[in-house]
């Protein structure tokens, strides 16, 4: 009994959190492609980054700095405008996206 008790939590866990949207489809939902490129490699101008392959923890604290404002110099204005429509864990998981691609 002790483990259908575990597994009937760990059940209503599993489907009570909403699923989170894979890395790629969140780059170009969020339209990270605009200004980063299709691939995150080949930028709009050459003051934005090349993102590809780009450290997670670096690229998730400077997408979480954008968005509360901590980081606000003149090239992150264009991301300040898009950063609230992406939530913490969505900014996680961009990330985590973007250190993979090679």
């Amino acid at each position: 009994m002790k483990y259908g008790l575990i597994f009937a939590s760990l059940t209503a866990v599993a489907f009570s959190a909403p699923a989170l949207a894979d890395g790629k489809a969140l780059y170009l939902e969020k339209t990270c492609v605009a200004c980063h490129g299709k691939d995150a490699k080949k930028p709009l101008t050459p003051e934005y980054p090349r993102l590809a392959g780009q450290n997670a923890k670096y690229a998730e604290r400077q997408m979480l700095d954008i968005k509360s404002g901590a980081r606000a110099n003149g090239n992150s204005a264009a991301m300040k405008g898009v950063m609230h429509l992406v939530s913490d864990e969505e900014i996680k998981e961009l990330a985590k996206y973007l250190s993979e691609i090679k």
